[in-house]
Parts: structure tokens; sequence; C-alpha cells
């Protein structure tokens, strides 16, 4: 059910409440995509990263090898790879190129100005995930050429609903930019008309009068309003193709984690987000004493409230298993766990 989904999906996103194994899940259905022979690129948004700390080595903002031969030698050409998106650095990097550009469009005396909104803006609400998503949108248009399959470790539930939600918005908010900016350069011609009838004649009957700084700057602003609109646009068209795009949310068996998994689906169905799968991770088992067994009895009635709650989407029960998953072995039992899951859905 899982590794089926992920392997008819180019986009995976892997969400759900902190601390439920999301970056397990999503490592795992990403090595056996990688040992079934596709190229696959793991992609950390969480803020507090354990891409690295579980697969033992350094990742960090830069698309680092996980597995260069994940089905063993000959196996096939798949390959695994994997990138944390650093908020904080991805702000930075945002917030400079956005200043860059202002200053260049403003006059030189207020660069002073300018510098100081952008340090204002690197506090405000929603500056963090702004950047998020446009790094988001940026991996997902190149990434979509270099591999199979993208897998997103997101945020937990919160911040992923919104982060969901943005595009739309975005790409909403940049229309209405794009209509200001045309009322504004429709008047800025005609003042400049008044302010010289002659050259206004004079380009009316195309004698090739050199364009003025300000039509220059106003048509560079909405050449960036465009491209910024039309990446929203088609990161917006691959969330919302369930035949590209699916969500898979991880939880545990517990009160709290179904009832944020109830509200984070209904979050994401208003997004248009299709839900693929819910996964269960860490059942306790039955038959192991009576404390586990006590536990996997209350364990029962919040999976039934779940099944209640969301009786459409598939449902996978990984058990608890013994371990640590950290490393490409354990990876491989975890992601053997889900295939057996995968068995056992309902």
């Amino acid at each position: 059910m899982l590794l089926e989904l992920a392997s008819t999906r180019r986009v995976l996103f892997v969400g759900g409440k902190g601390g439920v194994g999301k970056t397990a899940v999503a490592s795992a259905t990403a090595l056996a995509q990688a040992r079934a022979g596709r190229r696959v690129l793991v992609v950390s948004t969480d803020p507090a990263h354990n891409l690295g700390h579980l697969w033992e080595r350094h990742v960090g903002d830069r698309i680092t090898s996980l597995a260069k031969d994940p089905g063993g030698a000959g196996a096939g050409a798949g390959l695994l790879d994997g990138i944390e998106v650093d908020p904080v650095a991805t702000t930075d990097a945002h917030l400079a190129a956005v200043g860059a550009t202002i200053r260049r469009l403003m006059p030189e005396h207020l660069a002073a100005e300018v510098d100081k909104h952008m340090e204002l803006a690197r506090d405000s609400p929603g500056t963090h995930e702004s950047a998020v998503l446009e790094r988001i949108a940026e991996l997902v248009d190149t990434g979509l050429d270099d591999y199979d399959l993208i897998v997103f470790d997101t945020a937990p539930s919160g911040h992923t609903a919104r982060l969901m939600a943005l595009p739309e918005i975005m790409s909403a908010w940049t229309e209405g930019l794009l209509r200001r900016r045309g009322k504004a350069e429709k008047f800025g011609a005609a003042l400049r008309g008044l302010e010289d009838r002659d050259a206004a004649s004079e380009s009316i009957v195309g004698t090739g009068r050199p364009r003025d700084p300000r039509e220059e700057r106003d048509l560079e602003i909405r050449r960036i309003l465009l491209r910024r609109r039309e990446r929203f646009e088609a990161l917006r068209e691959v969330l919302v193709d369930a035949e590209r795009c699916s969500f898979v949310i991880v939880l545990a068996a517990e009160r709290l984690p179904v009832l944020e998994t109830v509200e984070l689906h209904e979050q994401l169905l208003r997004a248009g987000v299709h839900v693929g799968a819910l996964v269960i991770n860490k059942r306790s088992p039955a038959d192991a004493g009576d404390f586990l067994a006590e536990r996997r009895a209350l364990e029962e009635v919040h999976v039934a409230t779940l099944r209640g709650a969301l009786p459409e989407v598939p449902v996978l029960q990984v058990p608890l298993l013994p371990g640590d998953v950290v490393g490409q072995e354990a990876l491989e039992r975890f992601g053997d766990a889900l295939a057996q899951a995968d068995l056992r859905a309902t």
C-alpha cells in the first residue's frame, strides 16, 4: 500500500506529529524505492533535522549521496540522495536575493532604507515559511528532471499544513501585485507622456526613443513577479495532482496524535492535497507480557477512533521493533516491516 503508493508517484510528502517516526518512514520508503532501481531524493524540511543522524553521516543543506548502490552490486541503477533544508540559511539567501533586486531597482540613496526593511522582514511572520516554500518549489522544479521520486520529510503537522496551503495563497498574492503593477505602469506611462509629449509622440510612431529608466524598472519588477507566480503555480499543480503527488501521515496509536492526524487530514483536503495512507508506527505487541498487552488494548481504542474518523484512507500498522532505526541496515529492516505492513493494510 505505502510502497505501492510511492512507486506510482513522483513526489511524496511524509508528515505528522513530532516524534512519531516521520524521518524513518520517509527514509525507509525512499530506500526501498532506490533498491527497486529508482533515482530518489529525500528532502528534510523539519528545522529539527534527523536525516543525518538517522543515516549516520553529515547531510546538510547540499544534496548528499546516501546510497549509491542501494540494491547491491548489479541490482539496478537506483540511487538515493538527501538534503536538509536549513530554514535560517534559506531565509538569509531569500532576503539577500530580494534585497539585491530591490536595491538595483530603487534609487541609490534609498539603499540604507532597503537594508533596514530587509532586516525587519527577517523576523516577520511568514518569512521563514515563504523562504522554505521557495526552496521546495525550486527542488520540485529542478529535482523532477534528475530524480524519479522526491520524498519530503516535513516539519510537525501545524507547520506542514500551512506550507501546503501557501502556494495558492502566494500565487494569489503575487497576482494581486501584478494587477497593481499594471495599473501603476499605465499611470506612469500617462504621466511620462504628459511630461514629454514629444517623446510620447516619437514612441507612438516608432522612432526608437531610448526607454526611460523608470520603464525599465517597471518591466523588471513585472518579470520578477511573473517568474514568482509561475514558480508557485507550477508547485501548486504538482501538489494537487493525485497522480503525481501524495501525502502520508505518520502517527502513534495515542489520543493526541490521532486527533492531530484527523485535523491535518482535513487541512490537507482543503488545500487539495491527496492523502494516500496513514502509518501507525510502533504498535505494541499483544503477546509480550501483561504491560504491553494492556498497552495494545488501549491502542486499539485509538485505532478504532482513527478508522471511524477517516474510513476511506488506507491504514498501515508497523510493529514496535527492537533497537534504534539508525543506519542503512536498520532502515532496510524497517523497510521490510513497512512491506509486511503493506500486506496487512486495511
